[in-house]
């Protein structure tokens, strides 16, 4: 034990340096530069480093996505604006607390009308002082988030030999420190929990009274046709190689499925679907379809998309659909399975956020970053509902897509660094090292990586070790 807290406070020496930055981001501000090491007195002062806020855009948030925050989440525009800062800067520091914690680290979530309070779990209260110092509040729980993780994905390896369709969802809850499970009958759920040899200890069952469903008719961004027939919606626009297309949810079509655009023109082909199992695809459009880095927001403004940072748990989120506009809530589970009629998925993201049958396929942005595409839900936009959306990372890693954004073409960005192993185009996760410039890298938070976004320039998304 003594060991181990000897590396926690090695560990709280290494980051103490972001201090200033995350305190700051923390409190509303996020303009503030990370603590740096002065100079030596010949040397030019340092520029300071970018801000999570700063690299992520938040101050690019559009006004029909801002208006639906505050609607939604009831908050005037100045709460919804800080709202994001603030949510941008504590990914950041979760994610610098995540690597230093290694295992004790159990979660991490924020809370409070403008994501003011971000608070990290731990198995080890020898943490805290450490948590604390970087501007969080400090939960001091008995399990591990890789105990969690560990004990769902146990639930999923059981679901491929058992019926789900009364215990049809289940998560890792980190704000509670258990797995949960949802059943519309709680008799199921207990079943299930013992099928996975799962510790009660570890788990509730909790319980619902509607069963999910895929929204197979619903749009989020603009409409498009399978075979001339269903109809799904535009997810994100994505490129491979040379190659356009979109993003969008595997239960719209097969592999081979044409579609038709909005406008009844021909539009392209499902180049690859997975469902059930994940809610995955993509389609390459035809040369008279151009990709943009836009989502129809509300009135057919365009809502620019920057990146594909994932937000932390408790942070807002909105989507876009053509049937009931744009609606916003927040994150309330990474990693969630759910069963549909169809079959059990995994991997998706369970929100607060509505939607009614004709948004499958959409668009989840949080400030300007792509979150996922919409799955499926329970629930309606006028008594309120449950949705799930395949995120975007797990989707653009597997099918080799790169995510359209607005990076400006006047400024490619590094040139290259032949000797190093961060590429533009991959898609990182928290605990993934590169090198870049001679120097050696951790991600903190998930996200593809693009040309500006280089390790050294983004503190928010790198930590140097």
């Amino acid at each position: 034990m003594l060991q181990r807290h000897t590396r926690a406070r090695a560990a709280g020496a290494a980051v103490a340096a972001t201090a200033a930055l995350l305190v700051a981001g923390l409190s509303g501000s996020a303009s503030a530069g990370a603590a740096a090491v002065p100079p030596a007195p010949s040397a030019p002062p340092a520029a300071p480093a970018p801000s999570a806020a700063e690299t992520l855009r938040t101050d690019a948030a559009p006004p029909a996505l801002l208006r639906a925050m505050a609607r939604d989440l009831g908050l005037d525009r100045r709460q919804a604006e800080r709202r994001l800062a603030n949510e941008a800067e504590a990914g950041a520091a979760a994610g610098r607390l995540r690597a230093a914690l290694g295992g004790d680290f159990a979660g991490a979530w924020v809370r409070g009308a403008d994501s003011g309070t971000l608070t990290v779990a731990t198995t080890d209260a020898a943490d805290v002082r450490l948590i604390e110092a970087l501007g969080a509040k400090a939960a001091v729980v008995r399990h591990s988030l890789t105990d969690l993780d560990a004990a769902k994905a146990r639930l999923d390896r059981a679901a491929e030999r058992q019926g789900t369709a009364d215990a049809p969802v289940w998560y890792v809850d980190v704000r509670a420190n258990n797995v949960v499970v949802q059943a519309v009958r709680p008799a199921a759920g207990r079943a299930f929990l013992r099928a996975a040899g799962v510790d009660g200890s570890l788990a509730r069952v909790e319980r619902i009274a509607e069963k999910p469903r895929a929204l197979y008719d619903l749009r989020g961004g603009e409409a498009y046709s399978i075979n001339n027939s269903g109809r799904c919606s535009i997810g994100f626009s994505v490129t491979r190689g040379s190659q356009q297309g979109f993003a969008t949810a595997g239960h719209c079509g097969r592999t081979g499925a044409s579609t038709t655009g909005h406008n009844r023109v021909a539009q392209g082909t499902f180049q690859g679907s997975i469902f059930p199992g994940r809610d995955m695809a993509w389609v390459a459009t035809d040369s008279q379809w151009t990709a943009t880095p836009y989502v129809r927001g509300a009135g057919g403004q365009n809502v620019q998309v920057t990146g594909s940072t994932q937000a932390p748990v408790g942070a807002s989120v909105c989507r876009s659909g053509s049937t009931t506009g744009w609606h916003c809530g927040t994150i309330q589970q990474h990693n969630t399975s759910v069963t549909y009629p169809e079959g059990t998925i995994t991997g998706v993201t369970r929100t607060s956020v509505c939607a009614e049958p004709g948004d499958s396929g959409g668009s989840y942005l949080s400030g300007s970053q792509a979150q996922g595409v919409t799955s499926g839900g329970s629930g309606n936009c006028a008594s309120g509902g449950t949705t799930f959306f395949q995120p975007i990372n797990p989707l653009l890693q597997n099918y080799g897509l790169t995510l359209t954004t607005t990076t400006d073409p006047g400024d490619p960005g590094d040139p290259g660094d032949p000797g190093g192993t961060w590429t533009a185009g991959t898609v990182y996760q928290p605990g993934d090292t590169v090198t870049h410039s001679g120097a050696t890298y951790r991600c903190l938070q998930g996200h593809q990586a693009q040309p500006g976004w280089e390790p050294p320039n983004v503190p928010a998304l790198w930590q140097r070790v």
